[in-house]
C-alpha cells in the first residue's frame, strides 16, 4: 500500500469536517477529485475507510487507524516545513563565535544579550578562539564567525570591519612612567608587564611595539580577568596595555594614568570573519550591526 502525505491530510480533513464538500473546500480541491482519491486509497487498502451512509461521515475501524497515523505524522511534517521555511528566510540558524581577542568578551556579552532577544531561534555559542586555530575552524564550518584583528586573504572568507580601537598604556598614578605624555618600546625594559594569558604574538603590545623594536620586558605576569589586571596596576605591581574601550572608566580615576603608545598612538581594527555564503544571512547582518553599535557606546563612554 502506497500512502502519501496528501492521503493522510485527506483522511484528517474529512474526519474534522464531517463530510466531503467541506473537506474539499478545506483542501482546495473539487469534491469529485476528493472522492476519486478516497476510492483509489480504498482500492489499495482493500477495505473501506469510511462508513458511507453515516451523517456526519464517519471513519471505519481501518480509517481510524489511518487517522491515528495522520495525527502522529502530519504535525511532524508541518514542524519540519516551518523549520525549513525559517532557514530559508534567515530567522533561524547557528551562530557559534570564536574570539581571538581576550578582552573582547566584555564587549561582546552585551551584543549577544541584545541579539538573543531579537533572534531567539538562532543557536548562539562562544568558543575561545585562543585555544585553537579559529580561522581554519571557520572554513570547516566548526564555527560561524571569528572576531579577529588580523585579517588574512582566505578564499571563501570575508573580513568585515567592526571598529577601530587604540591599545593604551595603563599604570599606577604613582608609577615613574606616569610623568610621560606617551610611552615607547624602550620604556618597557625592566618593567613587569601584566597581560592576558595569550601568546605574545596575539597581544597588541608585542605585535605592534615590542617585537618590532626587539624589546623584552623585565617580567611578564599573566592574569585572566581585566578587573584583576587593573587591581594589580593600581597596586603598582606592574603595567599593562589594554584596548581604550576597556579602560574607559579608569581614565577618570586618580589611581591610574593612561597614555598612548608612541607619540602618534597605535590604532588597531577588529574584524568579523564569516564565510562568504553566510554574509547575507539576516541574523549575521544583525549581529555585525549590534557589534558596531555597542562598540560606539563603549568608546563614547
Amino acid at each position: 500500500m502506497h500512502i502519501e502525505f496528501r492521503h493522510l491530510r485527506t483522511i484528517k480533513a474529512i474526519h474534522d469536517c464531517g463530510g466531503l464538500a467541506r473537506a474539499a473546500d478545506q483542501l482546495n480541491i473539487t469534491q469529485s477529485a476528493l472522492s476519486h482519491q478516497i476510492k483509489g486509497l480504498e482500492d489499495q487498502a482493500g477495505v473501506e475507510l469510511f462508513v458511507r451512509r453515516s451523517k456526519p461521515m464517519k471513519l471505519s475501524p481501518a480509517g481510524l487507524r489511518l487517522l491515528r497515523l495522520a495525527e502522529q505524522i502530519l504535525p511532524q511534517v508541518e514542524a519540519m516545513q516551518a523549520e525549513f521555511s525559517s532557514l530559508r528566510d534567515g530567522r533561524t540558524g547557528r551562530m557559534h563565535i570564536a574570539i581571538e581577542c581576550h578582552a573582547c568578551f566584555e564587549w561582546l556579552f552585551p551584543v549577544l544579550e541584545s541579539f538573543r532577544k531579537n533572534w531567539p531561534d538562532v543557536d548562539v555559542d562562544i568558543k575561545p578562539g585562543l585555544a585553537f586555530d579559529a580561522l581554519p575552524a571557520l572554513k570547516k564550518e566548526e564555527v560561524d564567525l571569528v572576531v579577529s584583528s588580523d585579517p588574512e586573504d582566505l578564499p571563501g572568507i570575508e573580513f568585515v570591519e567592526l571598529f577601530d580601537y587604540a591599545p593604551v598604556f595603563v599604570a599606577s598614578a604613582s608609577h615613574p612612567l606616569a610623568e610621560k605624555s606617551y610611552v615607547e618600546a624602550e620604556d618597557f625594559r625592566g618593567q613587569t608587564l601584566i597581560t592576558y594569558p595569550v601568546e605574545r604574538t596575539r597581544l597588541d603590545i608585542f605585535s605592534q611595539l615590542l617585537i618590532p623594536a626587539k624589546v623584552e620586558p623585565g617580567a611578564i605576569r599573566q592574569v585572566e580577568l581585566t578587573a584583576v589586571i587593573l587591581l594589580l596596576v593600581a597596586s603598582n605591581r606592574g603595567v599593562a596595555v589594554l584596548p581604550d574601550w576597556v579602560v574607559r572608566e579608569v581614565k577618570y580615576s586618580s589611581d591610574y594614568v593612561t597614555r598612548p603608545l608612541t607619540r602618534d598612538g597605535v590604532t588597531r581594527r577588529l574584524f568579523a570573519a564569516v564565510r562568504t555564503e553566510d554574509l547575507e544571512k539576516p541574523f549575521v547582518q544583525e549581529l555585525i550591526k549590534l557589534a558596531r553599535s555597542e562598540a560606539r557606546k563603549l568608546q563614547a563612554a
